[in-house]
């Protein structure tokens, strides 16, 4: 198993990407805490947006795991209107779990797996992280946040041995593409992406850190 022993942390873990992932690091070995804002059997309730909540997160998967080898940001949320439409709160919303929820997760891990020098943060970012779509402008911006995060937070870790890298996934079948791109006909399961997320956690060089892996089907 190419996980044995190893230790992850995945947030939105309760479905789609995320909750393929866990379940994949756990065939691989991996002892997984999986946090999502709809709590299921083995993933804990946590809004990753707020930081009480990811610090009582953080702190329950640290005494069950220990410094995990693994942090993967899956979390997050799409929400699909013109910008004259787009309320505040709705933009405070895809801001907060998809670019502000991976802030608060990796600092609340960084330091241990800094101090160890060990250890693979993975972002799951998107193709709307690369280019602009129609509709989806908090969306882009928070994806292109990720993007951004990921490749400045590779350069300051990469004197500790750390690894920071992001996934771009094209259209994979999930019920936020359904939300976000209604009609589109996705390339992808979400297994693809979670086989793209094993190679990170496992085979990929550390020379790859600060990568912005391209899944598209």
């Amino acid at each position: 198993m190419r996980l044995a022993g190893k230790t992850a942390v995945v947030t939105g873990a309760s479905r789609g990407i995320g909750r393929a992932i866990a379940a994949l690091f756990q065939r691989e070995g991996a002892r997984v805490a999986g946090c999502a804002r709809r709590p299921a059997p083995g993933v804990d309730a946590c809004d990753v947006a707020q930081a009480a909540d990811v610090a009582r997160f953080a702190a329950a998967a640290r005494d069950r795991l220990g410094v995990p080898d693994i942090v993967v940001n899956n979390a997050g949320t799409v929400v699909r209107a013109r910008l004259d439409d787009l309320s505040e709160s709705d933009w405070d919303a895809v801001m907060g779990s998809n670019l502000k929820g991976t802030y608060l997760i990796t600092q609340a891990f960084l330091p241990g797996m800094r101090a160890r020098k060990s250890g693979r943060i993975i972002n799951i970012a998107s193709i709307s992280g690369r280019l602009g779509t129609a509709g989806l402008v908090v969306y882009c911006a928070a994806k292109h946040g990720v993007v951004g995060f990921t490749r400045a937070l590779a350069e300051e870790v990469r004197a500790d041995g750390l690894a920071v890298n992001a996934i771009c996934p094209g259209s994979v079948d999930t019920e936020m593409l359904r939300v976000g791109m209604p009609g589109a006909k996705p390339a992808m399961t979400v297994d693809d992406i979670a086989q793209a997320a094993l190679f990170l956690a496992t085979d990929a060089p550390l020379a790859m850190t600060g990568s912005c892996v391209d899944v598209f089907g």
